[in-house]
C-alpha cells in the first residue's frame, strides 16, 4: 500500500499549456526540469508534446532521458556544459547547448550542437555581459558555432522597475544578435514574466505550466494533488501530538506521511510538528483511507517562506504517482 503519493491530472498541464500560449501569441518552450516540477517529466513531456513547441531542462542527463523516452522537438539545455563528456551527450541526443562563456564556446566548438546564447542581463547567474553580446556573438560564428537563439533571465519579474531595466538590456542584446541572425530566436520570461507581457519571440514557462502564477486572470490549474494513507487511529493518551504538546484530548490519526517525503517538518499539516514518518491529524478516520493533504500548496510556501517550486521538487521527489486523463 502507498503511503504518499501524487495524483497528476495531465489535462490540466495541456491547458495551461494552451492558455499560456494562447495568452502569449508565441511558441512556447515548456520547462521540464527538476523531473517537471516533480511531476515527472517523461510521462508530462510526451503528453503535452503536440501543445507546445520545445522544451527546457537543466542538464544534459534530463534532455537525454526526455529523447530516450521518445520526445522529438527541440530540448534547451539551460546550464552551460561542464565537460567534453556533457558535449558529447548534447550532440549524441540532439540536444541545445546553453553558451555564455569561452570556456564554453571551446566546449562545443566543432560539435554542430545547437547552441543558445546566454546573457546576463542582471540575475548573475550564467551568461555573458549583455554588452558584450555582439563581440561574443562574433567568436562563437568564427568559432563555427551552430547559433540559433539567445536567452536570459528575470530575477525579479513582480517588481515592475527591475523588470524594466533588465528587459531593456535584453533588447539591446537581442537587436545584436538579429542584426547578425535574424532568425534567431530570443527568449527571456518565464512565467511571471510572461504575465507581464515580455513576450520576445517565445516564452519559457515552468511553474504556469503545472497550474501556479502569481496572477489567477488565466484560471491556470494545479495538475497535482496530493494523498497520504492513514496508518492509525486512536483516543488522545498523554500530552502531546507528534514532537509538541498538544492537549485538545481529541480523536486522532496517523498519517504515514513525515519530513522523510520532503514535507516542512514545522507542520503545516495535521496538528504539531512532523515525525520523520509519520504525521498526526485532528479527526475521524479509518486504517488504510486515503486523505488528501495540502490543498494549497502556495499557502503551504507562503507559511515556510519558500516557494511553490521549492515544495514541488522537495516533496516531488521519490513519491509514487498515478496519472490521469492520459
Amino acid at each position: 500500500m502507498r503511503s504518499v503519493y501524487a495524483v497528476i491530472d495531465v489535462d490540466a498541464i495541456r491547458h495551461n499549456a494552451r492558455t499560456l500560449k494562447k495568452f502569449a501569441k508565441v511558441p512556447l518552450i515548456a520547462v521540464v526540469k527538476d523531473d517537471a516540477y516533480g511531476h515527472g517529466a517523461e510521462i508530462v513531456s510526451l503528453a503535452i508534446e503536440r501543445d507546445v513547441d520545445a522544451f527546457a531542462v537543466s542538464s544534459a542527463e534530463e534532455g537525454a532521458a526526455l529523447r530516450t523516452a521518445g520526445v522529438r522537438k527541440h530540448i534547451l539545455v539551460l546550464s552551460p556544459p561542464l565537460d567534453r563528456e556533457e558535449v558529447l551527450r548534447l550532440s549524441h541526443y540532439g540536444l541545445t547547448a546553453a553558451v555564455g562563456s569561452r570556456r564554453a564556446l571551446r566546449l562545443v566548438s566543432g560539435t554542430g550542437v545547437r547552441v543558445h546564447l546566454a546573457v546576463n542581463t542582471g540575475m548573475n547567474r550564467y551568461g555573458i555581459p549583455f554588452e558584450r553580446t555582439d563581440a561574443f556573438l562574433g567568436e562563437c560564428l568564427r568559432a563555427g558555432l551552430n547559433v540559433t537563439g539567445m536567452f536570459s533571465h528575470l530575477y525579479l519579474a513582480t517588481d515592475a522597475a527591475a523588470r524594466e531595466e533588465q528587459f531593456a538590456r535584453f533588447q539591446a542584446a537581442s537587436e545584436a544578435v538579429k542584426e547578425r541572425l535574424p532568425q534567431a530566436v530570443c527568449h527571456l520570461s518565464a512565467t511571471d514574466g510572461t504575465l507581464a507581457g515580455m513576450f520576445c519571440d517565445a516564452v519559457r514557462v515552468g511553474l504556469g505550466l503545472y497550474g501556479y502564477a502569481a496572477s489567477d486572470a488565466l484560471k491556470l490549474r494545479p495538475a497535482m494533488k496530493l494523498y497520504a494513507t492513514v496508518a492509525d487511529v486512536r483516543s488522545q493518551s498523554g500530552e502531546g501530538a507528534g514532537y509538541q504538546r498538544y492537549t485538545a484530548q481529541r480523536k486522532l490519526y496517523t498519517l504515514r506521511l513525515g519530513y522523510g517525503n520532503g514535507f516542512f517538518r514545522a507542520g503545516g499539516i495535521g496538528v504539531g510538528k512532523l515525525c520523520m514518518d509519520a504525521c498526526i491529524a485532528e479527526g475521524e478516520a479509518k486504517v488504510g483511507a486515503r486523505k488528501r493533504v495540502l490543498r494549497d500548496l502556495e499557502e503551504y510556501a507562503t507559511m515556510h517562506g519558500t516557494t511553490v517550486y521549492e515544495v514541488l521538487v522537495r516533496i516531488g521527489k521519490g513519491i509514487e504517482r498515478q496519472y490521469v486523463h492520459l
